[in-house]
This record gives structure tokens, C-alpha cells and sequence, in this order.
């Protein structure tokens, strides 16, 4: 049981990372971007590709994810590890230089997923 709940966890963060890269890379510019970033039209334009690759990193964590689910145990094991290790500096590196709100959006899931992952490890 725990596994599974670990499993969703893990499910769980790589979705908000795919969500992540559609609003960074597809939607910066258009309102959903917009209230992301809390910029107005001129400024989401000029950090749109800044915003791109960002969202592009997203979608590695995601993939890693996803990877990490799929993949037999050990090597599947190891890579959620990693990859939840990575969302977790990720996101307390964002909380620190960019916003807070990363602190939760991001670094929380990420290591209550971990956790989870090493709990049912």
C-alpha cells in the first residue's frame, strides 16, 4: 500500500512538472502565464524565452519522473530519487532567489514524494 501512495506522489509531481512546462513554454505571454508570473503584457514578452527554458527544465524533471515509475526496481527506485531529489534543490533554490510561493508549489511536493519514496523504499 505504501508503494502505491508513493507511486501516486511520484505521478503526482511529474503531472504538476508537465503543467509547468505547457504554462512556461506555451501560456507565459497569455493570461494563465500572466497571473503565473504576476507580469503585465511588455514584461511576459521580453521573459518569454527565459520563461521557455525554464519550462523546458520542467519537463526533464517530469520525464525523469515518469522514467523513474516505469523502469523495473532497482535502476526505477534510483531514478525517483534522484529526480524528487532534484525537484526538491530545484525548488528551495527557487524559494530562495526567485519566490517564496516555490517553497510550496514546488520543494513541498517534491519532498513529501521523496519521503514517500523512501518510506516505501
Amino acid at each position: 500500500m505504501s508503494n502505491i501512495l508513493a507511486n501516486v506522489a511520484v505521478g503526482l509531481v511529474a503531472a504538476l512538472h508537465a503543467y509547468i512546462l505547457v504554462l512556461e513554454m506555451f501560456l507565459w505571454e497569455r493570461r494563465p502565464g500572466r497571473e503565473l508570473s504576476g507580469f503585465d503584457a511588455g514584461m511576459a514578452r521580453a521573459t518569454a524565452p527565459l520563461a521557455a527554458n525554464q519550462g523546458l527544465y520542467n519537463g526533464f524533471l517530469s520525464a525523469g519522473l515518469v522514467w523513474g515509475l516505469i523502469a523495473d526496481d532497482p535502476t526505477g527506485y534510483r531514478v525517483r530519487i534522484f529526480f524528487l531529489s532534484c525537484v526538491v534543490i530545484a525548488g528551495v533554490y527557487g524559494g530562495l532567489t526567485a519566490n517564496r510561493r516555490i517553497l510550496l508549489v514546488q520543494a513541498l511536493p517534491g519532498a513529501l514524494a521523496l519521503a514517500a519514496v523512501l518510506w516505501a523504499g
